[in-house]
């Protein structure tokens, strides 16, 4: 059997070090094809199979149709709220598998930069990243639109109800986590020590991000991928997860919740 030797203790300041994992690449690869097929791959999958159905089985253009997020599950509210907290917990079950994973190749998460060690510094980092594409990604969503790309995009939820607002934060908190985590983290790091060069890796990881978006549309995805890039070379060089999760929670939970606040308010919200 093989021995599983300790990594250096990553420093926060540059790439993951490439672990001694005690694992073949073979095993390594199966590894990586088992977590997509968990988690973001298959979501990826599906996308591709609803927008493909939005495309041939509808007559209705791109442009007019609706996808909701964050939707209520249920008209009882003890059953909408019992159904999205299932929803959250089934989809930060992977990134659980990813830490248990991780542990077993005698690594961790702080491998990858989930930790606390620079909190000040990765909230300052998050915070600016934030600022930089929630400006960014609200005009190219507004070209999307204007070009007919992407479906209209609704939030679900109530402003007038406290736990809707909660369930939304909640929902912007596992997406960026289960996002960043899997294919922000976990996925560069493995292509590293299966001998990928940075290059096909970052490619491979943003074509993976940009495919569970197309729900929203080909302008969704192109969006996510190009995305990808720039999270993706920010993590194969600073070797940090934690900033870029800090951004994708506050970009979407101020899109979730001010959708919700502002619907009904302002002309160019669906």
């Amino acid at each position: 059997m093989a021995t599983l030797v300790p990594p250096a203790e990553p420093s926060g300041d540059g790439p993951p070090p490439v672990a001694a994992t005690g694992l073949s690449r073979r095993l390594l690869g199966y590894e990586v094809i088992l977590v997509l097929a968990l988690s973001l791959g298959a979501s990826g999958v599906y996308a591709f199979l609803d927008l493909l159905k939005g495309l041939v089985a509808t007559k209705v253009p791109l442009a007019a149709q609706t996808v909701v997020l964050a939707a209520p599950r249920d008209t009882h509210v003890w059953l909408d709220v019992t159904y999205q907290i299932v929803d959250l917990a089934t989809q930060l079950a992977p990134v659980l598998l990813v830490a248990y994973l991780l542990v077993r190749s005698a690594e961790s998460m702080a491998v990858i930069g989930v930790d606390r060690r620079q909190p000040r510094r990765d909230g300052l980092a998050g915070a600016g990243l934030a600022l930089l594409i929630g400006g960014v990604g609200l005009v190219a969503l507004l070209i999307g639109k204007a070009l007919g790309l992407n479906r209209l995009i609704e939030v679900g939820g109530s402003s007038t109800r406290w736990w809707s607002i909660a369930l939304l934060v909640a929902s912007a908190a596992g997406s960026a986590i289960s996002e960043e985590v899997i294919v922000g983290g976990y996925l560069l790091h493995r292509f590293r020590q299966l001998g990928w060069s940075d290059n096909a890796a970052l490619l491979t990881a943003a074509v993976v991000r940009g495919s569970y978006h197309l729900y929203q549309g080909w302008g969704g995805a192109i969006d996510n991928l190009v995305l990808g890039l720039f999270f993706g070379r920010i993590f194969q060089r600073r070797g940090r997860v934690m900033p870029l999760l800090l951004a994708h929670f506050l970009v979407d939970a101020v899109a979730y919740v001010g959708y919700v606040e502002l619907k009904g308010k302002v002309s160019w919200l669906p």
